[in-house]
């Protein structure tokens, strides 16, 4: 009975038969005892466990190893390592030898606060005392030192000691988490000839893998690989497939794959759904994206604060404030609490319609709901309201964000630096970057792109060549929005001639290869300079690289081109015509 109502979490009704069985005298089990330490652990009440232990006694009863197995893994579940040092003492003080399963607890333990040393030496000392270790207590090591990016050491460890398929499944996770795909393929390989079959685990984890990147094709051999080896993916097979669809953009493809999934029998779960709801959602299909959530409720799946964070997300995307906010209507009604990821989405989406005070209040409320902001949602908020020109606004935030424990990162300060270089207030700008050198924030490519590019607009080209030598010296790699800068930079004080020698320079020693913008802005500055036949030269180039002209680049060219010829009035015609348009 007391199992029954465990099972059911009703606590109250397991305290009073606890109680009416010490009242009347009977004796409690082993196997009652354990049920009651289970049945607080269900609940999330590894306290009120570990005081019903201390009494034991009283329903006559006497710890064993198999109890204080369980109260030891009801504190795990609840992450109390400080209790759980204390229990293993008065375990060996009563003179009990602890087992296998107490050893995998204490390894849990030391491994959930990245006390790796700690485990090994633990490890050691079960072979010490005759208690061999199983393929838990290295499974979970392995994967620990994995998590910690000690991949060559976990391999190192798992040899020593041999290894089953699940010590090769965490080995073969930690090197994909580290995008070693190849590394994951040889010890498949090893596993194979070794006589140890491949799981649906290892499968899926190296599918997972491979679609993270894209690589869908070689994830369907792999799929291939499997039917093969007579192990049948899951769901979650399925699922990472479809991701890489989607990520690729292939939604038909994906939709193919969904359909072929339903055909053979495989029921989507909430993760799956979330995923093809994130994927159309990132491909811009919102139509057929609310479809499959209203599909999910059809089929006794709801939708969970992921799936509809995704569905705001696309609304925002897609600058829908309508759908955004019956999505959100649509999650409170049905019960269920936005998360600091849905809450953060609708800020973006309240910022893209200008609606500042209301995306400020729902901040406000985030704290009020338990659920408070955190920097992604101030740097969403601040990047919104740089963009309308509210820096004032924007920098009152820094100290808001203190208020809520939120530390502001260099993309604050990114977002803050273009705000204010927007609106051409340098001298602040600068003085922000004082600050943020002071808090010990370094400065990234992102950081003096932003400034670059803000003092070239102010006019300050030379302030903008002193900036760069400050980042060759200090060691910064230059990327392509820092070339297209400095090319600008150069062809704004007319020397056209450095900038074909630093394109020309760069190109040839392979870190870059230039772009549209790199010569739209090469073009503007030989047509400012009067040298058209050059730049129809320049022109060929670009199209010999397979780049296509855009919009930019045509009017720079035609405005050069009737300039040259002294017929502009045409040209603020067109420019009137498009702008009553």
């Amino acid at each position: 009975m007391i199992e029954k109502l465990g099972e059911k979490c009703e606590i109250d009704g397991v305290q009073y038969l606890l109680q009416q069985m010490k009242v009347e005298g009977v004796s409690c089990s082993e196997g009652v005892f354990i049920s009651v330490i289970n049945s607080y652990q269900r609940v999330g009440l590894a306290e009120q466990a570990l005081k019903m232990f201390y009494r034991i006694r009283e329903f006559g009863l006497k710890p064993t190893v198999k109890i204080y197995n369980h109260i030891l893994d009801a504190l795990l579940a609840e992450n109390r390592f400080s209790m759980i040092n204390p229990i293993y003492s008065n375990m060996k003080r009563d003179g009990m030898e602890p087992n296998v399963f107490t050893y995998n607890i204490l390894l849990k333990a030391l491994c959930k606060n990245n006390r790796v040393d700690g485990a090994y030496k633990l490890l050691v000392e079960m072979g010490n005392k005759g208690c061999a270790p199983d393929a838990v207590s290295y499974t979970t090591i392995v994967s620990s030192m994995c998590k910690l990016g000690q991949v060559e050491e976990a391999r190192e460890l798992a040899m020593r000691f041999g290894s089953g398929v699940s010590v090769y499944n965490a080995l073969i996770n930690g090197l994909c988490k580290e995008h070693r795909i190849e590394e994951a393929f040889w010890l498949l390989c090893e596993m194979v000839d070794r006589g140890i079959d491949p799981n649906v685990i290892t499968y899926s984890t190296i599918i997972s893998s491979l679609c993270d990147v894209g690589n869908v094709e070689t994830s369907l051999g792999i799929l291939g690989q499997m039917f093969v080896r007579g192990c049948n993916p899951n769901i979650h097979s399925f699922t990472s497939l479809l991701k890489g669809y989607l990520l690729g953009g292939r939604t038909h493809e994906a939709s193919d794959l969904w359909n072929r999934m339903i055909r053979e029998g495989f029921l989507p779960n909430v993760v799956a759904y979330s995923t093809l709801i994130h994927g159309l959602c990132s491909n811009g299909s919102m139509d057929e994206a609310v479809s499959v959530s209203y599909q999910m409720e059809e089929n006794s799946c709801p939708p969970n604060v992921t799936t509809y964070s995704a569905l705001i997300d696309g609304f925002a995307k897609a600058g829908n404030l309508l759908g955004a906010s019956q999505t959100w209507n649509r999650m409170i009604s049905n019960g269920c609490s936005p998360n600091v990821v849905a809450y953060t989405c609708m800020v973006k989406v309240l910022c893209q319609n200008n609606m500042f005070h209301q995306a400020h209040s729902l901040i406000e409320k985030m704290a009020f709901e338990n659920c408070p902001p955190n920097t992604v949602t101030f740097n969403t908020f601040i990047k919104g309201l740089c963009g309308c020109g509210r820096v004032d606004w924007a920098m009152k935030l820094l100290d808001q964000m203190k208020q809520y424990e939120c530390l502001p990162n260099i993309t604050t300060y990114n977002e803050l630096l273009d705000g204010l270089l927007r609106v051409n207030r340098v001298k602040e700008a600068f003085e922000l970057v004082t600050e943020i050198e002071k808090c010990g924030i370094q400065l990234n490519i992102v950081t003096y792109n932003t400034i670059l590019h803000g003092v070239c607009r102010a006019g300050m080209v030379v302030e903008a060549f002193q900036l760069l030598g400050k980042m060759l010296i200090e060691g910064t790699k230059l990327d392509a929005i820092t070339f297209n800068i400095i090319i600008y930079a150069y062809c704004k004080q007319g020397k056209v001639n450095n900038a074909i020698q630093l394109l020309d320079r760069i190109r040839g020693g392979g870190d870059w290869n230039p772009d549209i913008i790199s010569y739209t802005s090469l073009l503007w500055g030989i047509c400012n300079s009067g040298g058209m036949q050059e730049a129809f030269i320049y022109l060929q180039k670009m199209l010999n690289e397979g780049i296509c002209p855009n919009f930019a680049t045509w009017n720079v060219l035609v405005r050069s081109l009737f300039s040259n010829l002294g017929h502009l009035g045409p040209v603020y015609i067109l420019d009137d015509i498009m702008a009553n348009k």
